[in-house]
């Protein structure tokens, strides 16, 4: 079983753990050391058990309010979940673009044209 040395609140405390779980002891620790330091820095030096007594509050309080968050987050989610699937909406491209009817309308008047010309010219 490996023993580390780990530091919270510029105190060093040996502690085991099991193979393999090392990475998770360590972040554990940084955590817990990045809760002691402001209380070291606004209250100074402070007895072993009140330090981590008080950073082990905080780091609860933190963990409270996430563990908070991911419930309503998880209730929202359920409710989003539960909606009904909206009907998809029918969207119509027009897929003839409106310059091709003045165009027709033009190819119809010149057409009209060439057909009055030659009804003159058999006339």
């Amino acid at each position: 079983m490996p023993e580390l040395t780990i530091t919270i609140g510029g105190r060093n405390f040996q502690v085991a753990c099991q193979s393999g779980e090392e990475h998770f002891l360590q972040t554990a620790a940084a955590m817990l050391d990045t809760e002691a330091q402001p209380l070291l820095s606004s209250m100074g030096r402070l007895p072993e058990a009140r330090l981590l007594l008080m950073a082990g509050l905080m780091l609860a309080d933190r963990t409270a309010a996430v563990e908070d968050e991911n419930r309503t987050l998880k209730a929202r989610l359920t409710e989003l979940e539960q909606r009904p699937t909206p009907e998809p909406q029918r969207i119509e491209v027009p897929v003839i673009p409106p310059q091709v009817g003045e165009t027709l309308a033009e190819i119809a008047a010149r057409a009209e044209a060439l057909a009055a010309r030659i009804e003159e010219r058999r006339a």
